[in-house]
């Protein structure tokens, strides 16, 4: 396993270095940048930008130099810690998203733990009683999750909280706890509003994991240790709980490897809709702007995460299931 390990942390290096470098040609890939959209806001609201501001502008924000120049100084000043400068924000990128990154994890995480804590339980349900009425009553309740779109439950929840709870729709915290220092009430403000992003974003994920974990389930009740261990006297739920569920909880631990970007990235459209003060809707805005430092951190620090989660995964699959081995 430690050979394992050690090759596939060599073998992030140049796998790191080819994703920096995609990661820098998809956001120079649209036509203009950064300064052509101000200029052109600047224009649209009547004001002039003549050729010699926008020389010195290029030249403020190192748009002069070519392509490869401006990759080397984003890849060397990542390598101290410093992420690029924002154009748009005029504030170091590493702050943004330092900002944000604590509230993105509290909603991702949570989400996580309550799609885990949902669909385990019923998947185990729907397996061991097939084609019951539970089964049946839970495959429709799975696939209504699957088909309503994100968007469209954060709009249903955010009319019943403010309709039938008197819970402040949009963002995290109550108004006059936004920008106040943290506290108990602080604290406790956001749990009242934390509910409604974590069942948002954990429905979909829930649905999927519950209908995952009922097939391995249903596969390993099938074989032929179980009916020995049937056979041998082994009550029911214990025979199910310590082994078949054992295999079932493979693709828990896969989804590990895509767990870590989604603490950074979060539900874009979720967040937008809810107005969360998380990393999503940074991210699309620095995207709709060409914000290139700020957006292409963003995008390799998701690949990262990816790439860092999948091995992370891959450990745990090894040491969860006796049945995988890495030479």
């Amino acid at each position: 396993m430690w050979p394992y390990i050690g090759r596939r942390i060599l073998y992030m290096i140049p796998t790191l270095i080819v994703i920096s470098i995609i990661s820098f040609v998809l956001i120079q890939l649209p036509p203009g940048d950064f300064l052509s959209s101000y200029i052109a806001t600047l224009a649209a609201s009547g004001d002039h930008v003549d050729a010699a501001l926008e020389a010195a502008l290029r030249k403020r924000y190192g748009l002069d130099q070519p392509i490869y120049v401006q990759y080397f100084k984003w890849v060397s000043g990542m390598l101290r810690g410093d992420f690029g400068y924002s154009f748009e924000w005029n504030r170091p990128v590493s702050q943004l998203i330092g900002e944000r990154l604590a509230l993105t994890m509290v909603v991702s995480i949570a989400s996580l733990l309550f799609a885990w804590a949902v669909a385990l339980p019923i998947g185990i349900i729907s397996a061991v009683r097939q084609y019951s009425f539970i089964d049946y009553l839970f495959t429709f309740i799975g696939f209504i999750g699957l088909a309503i779109p994100n968007f469209m439950l954060a709009l249903i929840l955010m009319y019943t909280a403010n309709r039938y709870f008197g819970v402040s729709v949009g963002g995290l915290f109550s108004t006059e706890y936004a920008d106040a220092p943290w506290s108990i009430g602080k604290v406790i403000d956001l749990l009242k509003h934390l509910w409604i992003p974590v069942i948002i974003v954990g429905t979909a994920g829930t649905a999927g994991l519950i209908r995952i974990t009922r097939a391995n389930l249903l596969d390993e009740l099938r074989k032929p240790y179980v009916e020995t261990a049937r056979a041998k006297g082994v009550k029911e739920w214990r025979l199910v709980l310590k082994y078949p569920v054992r295999i079932a909880l493979n693709p828990f631990i896969s989804t590990v490897g895509f767990v870590f970007p989604q603490i950074v990235a979060g539900e874009v459209i979720t967040s937008v809709v809810l107005s969360l003060p998380t990393t999503g809707p940074l991210l699309l805005r620095a995207l709709l702007s060409q914000d290139m430092y700020l957006a292409g951190s963003f995008v390799f620090l998701l690949a990262t995460l990816t790439v860092i989660g999948v091995l992370i995964s891959d450990i745990l699959l090894a040491w969860l299931d006796p049945r995988i081995r890495y030479d």
